[in-house]
């Protein structure tokens, strides 16, 4: 199984990029005339994204190569990008009215520390949005090769309580017809993984391929976790 860990827009299929932009169009409005830190950025297409409506947007990312993309590529007037850990910000307390961090947690050797720099380079007011992959349990050895740490819903939240008092929770999932739902209801055998008769027959039962996504074709719900995709979380000091 593949794992694409770094989304470059300009070489990814747009439903894939659709699927990692939806977390960004869903912490825009939160933005919106903000200073925002988008902590483990990748080569930066989201912190550009941001960057339409915050009045402005740092990205910071431990990989040398892809700031230097995100430099070239996504660099703008309220656009900047450092190399930097996101369990070691060098930003003083109270930088920032929000922070993104997507898909990161589950990569970092001390979830807790990330944490609690998020939260001390907030502002009183502050919101932390982060995600991670939605998995029953937590396990400390993922199948995904570069991941750390998986958490279940429960871990997840308990997590993010050690830096922050408010914490609401969302559900990331695709759109799906009634009819695919049901097919992969009565798929016990997983003939889906094994030969695709259903993955390939999406389109056939109402609901678009993965490549085809559109932004309007991912979901993002609050308490929607059962068959979620990846948790989103909302977080508030007080």
């Amino acid at each position: 199984m593949a794992y694409p860990e770094r989304i470059i827009p300009d070489e990814t299929k747009p439903g894939v990029v659709a699927l990692h932009l939806k977390r960004y169009d869903f912490a825009r409005p939160l933005c919106a005339g903000n200073a925002v830190l988008d902590a483990a950025c990748g080569v930066g297409y989201g912190s550009a994204f941001l960057a339409e409506s915050a009045a402005r947007v740092v990205g910071i990312d431990v990989s040398e190569e892809s700031i230097a993309y995100a430099t070239r590529r996504y660099g703008g007037p309220r656009t900047e990008f450092a190399v930097m850990d996101v369990c070691d910000l060098a930003f003083p307390d109270g930088s920032f009215d929000v922070v993104c961090s997507f898909e990161t947690i589950e990569h970092v050797d001390d979830p807790e520390r990330a944490v609690a720099e998020a939260a001390r380079v907030l502002r009183p007011a502050g919101t932390f949005v982060v995600s991670t992959p939605h998995v029953a349990q937590t396990t400390r050895s993922p199948a995904n090769p570069f991941h750390q740490v998986e958490l279940s819903r429960a871990d997840f939240e308990a997590l993010l309580r050690t830096g922050f008092a408010e914490v609401e929770l969302y559900g990331q999932r695709r759109r799906q017809s009634g009819a695919h739902r049901l097919a992969q209801r009565l798929d016990v055998l997983g003939l889906r993984r094994r030969i695709g008769v259903l993955r390939h027959g999406a389109r056939l039962l109402g609901t678009a391929p993965t490549e085809a996504l559109g932004l309007d074709d991912v979901v993002i719900e609050r308490e929607a976790v059962e068959g979620a995709t990846e948790l989103i979380a909302v977080c508030r000091r007080a």
